[in-house]
């Protein structure tokens, strides 16, 4: 009896400067791909990628460099076992949207544009405001959320932004409010609350002037041809169509990433999950969330071989 397999795709922070290099180097389809993508959006994701520069940490390259990877890994993966369909997609934030492509409904260059242009949107709705992110390492959910509505109650704007596992939650907001709960934060019993190293205060009400451009742009490039349901961060269920497509992922722009709720809901309904892309960060996550489901990765020519010899001999 053949595995049902998830296939799943991480969000931003997975990038890392040579990512994808193997696959380009090793592939004529790797070559290709890197190449329409850059055509499209008129860049040269070489340079991007491969090379030390600022654009790879801009929201705006950031999106389509992640996804053009994982596209490449899940191309490669299913040229070498045709055969293995997936049960279903799921994604970690901009990772939703590599599982649309990959389920079918959106072909990945415009996949790359629509994501490109996403994180313009979001830089945007940014670009006025000292808007940031912060991560907590250990406090439960429920006092994560006790300590932002008290915040909203004040005034100061803070949301939370991604669940990701028991005792890690990124919180998401403007980076004066973000920064004077610190303390508050750590008195509630988190071992650490750091501010990260970004711009743009992502899944929060901050984002809501990205939202119609979005929606806009994804009822011109996604259809209603899913090979398989993609699951919402949004509602942790699946959904095959094109009008819960851009719903969804016009909602997921202002609500909380709920990748732990979503992993939870699947686990018993899939025999393993397969990661495509940069690193393994899904899988490591995954292991903590449900130690039941196996995941493996696909980030390079090795792992693909010893996925393939697993998943397809």
């Amino acid at each position: 009896m053949s595995k049902k397999i998830a296939m799943i795709f991480s969000g931003q922070g997975s990038q890392a400067v040579g990512m994808g290099k193997d696959f380009y180097d090793n592939s004529e389809v790797a070559r290709e791909m890197f190449d329409k993508a850059g055509q499209r959006i008129g860049v040269d994701f070489k340079e991007i990628i491969f090379e030390e520069n600022e654009k790879l940490g801009q929201t705006a390259f950031t999106q389509p460099a992640i996804l053009l990877v994982q596209m490449i890994a899940y191309k490669l993966f299913t040229d070498a076992c045709p055969d293995t369909k997936a049960e279903l997609f799921l994604g970690h934030s901009l990772g939703e949207f590599s599982a649309l492509c990959a389920s079918g409904a959106i072909d990945y260059v415009d996949a790359v544009e629509l994501v490109h242009k996403r994180g313009s949107f979001m830089q945007a709705a940014c670009d006025e405001i000292e808007a940031g992110m912060m991560v907590l390492v250990g406090l439960d959910d429920a006092s994560v959320e006790k300590v932002c509505a008290d915040a909203q109650a004040d005034g100061k704007k803070v949301w939370p932004a991604n669940y990701n596992q028991d005792g890690q939650l990124v919180v998401a907001g403007m980076k004066s409010d973000l920064s004077s709960l610190e303390q508050t934060f750590k008195d509630a019993g988190a071992k650490r609350a750091l501010l990260l190293d970004m711009s743009v205060a992502s899944h929060c009400d901050i984002l809501a002037p990205a939202q119609e451009p979005l929606a806009e742009l994804m009822e011109a490039m996604v259809s209603d041809s899913f090979s398989a349901p993609v699951v919402s961060n949004v509602t942790t269920k699946p959904y095959s169509t094109k009008a819960d497509a851009v719903a969804l992922l016009k909602d997921q722009l202002v609500k909380p990433v709920k990748y732990k709720q979503s992993i939870l809901a699947i686990a018993g309904s899939v025999d393993m999950a397969i990661e495509f892309g940069n690193g393994a960060v899904l899988k490591g996550l995954n292991r903590r969330i449900a130690k039941e489901l196996t995941t493996l990765n696909v980030s390079d020519m090795a792992s693909l071989a010893k996925v393939k010899e697993e998943i397809c001999s």
